[in-house]
């Protein structure tokens, strides 16, 4: 490799070189795709709009509840469901079962289940 003593050598190395000229609307293309790109909106998919609403509803319904002071059948209720949820997911065999579903999704995540290029060339002929 030449090694250039100053910068008018490696300037005039630089300039004979014979390089393809760029596509006419580069810079356009460029500024379309970076600085003057349209941002992207956040596009609401009709159940969204349906669940969001209808948790609306139901906070509202709940204001309502507590305002009015017939709260308390709904959270005695509530009280009930939650302790017999965690008595069913505090028994040990279910904790075991739960974090071998855990571990086998993680395992899973980090296989690499796509063949080679080879064997893929190889299954063609």
């Amino acid at each position: 490799m030449k090694q250039y003593d100053n910068d008018d050598e490696l300037e005039r190395a630089l300039f004979s070189l014979d390089l393809e000229e760029p596509p006419a609307d580069l810079r356009a293309s460029i500024l379309a795709q970076t600085i003057y790109r349209v941002p992207v909106t956040a596009a609401v998919r009709p159940w969204e709009v349906w669940l969001y609403g209808a948790l609306c509803a139901v906070l509202a319904w709940m204001l309502i509840l507590v305002l009015r002071g017939a709260a308390g059948p709904a959270a005695d209720e509530a009280a009930r469901f939650g302790n017999q949820l965690v008595a069913f997911f505090s028994h040990p065999a279910m904790l075991f079962w739960i974090a071998v579903g855990g571990a086998a999704t993680v395992w899973i995540s980090q296989v690499n289940l796509t063949g080679s290029a080879g064997y893929q060339r190889a299954a063609r002929r």
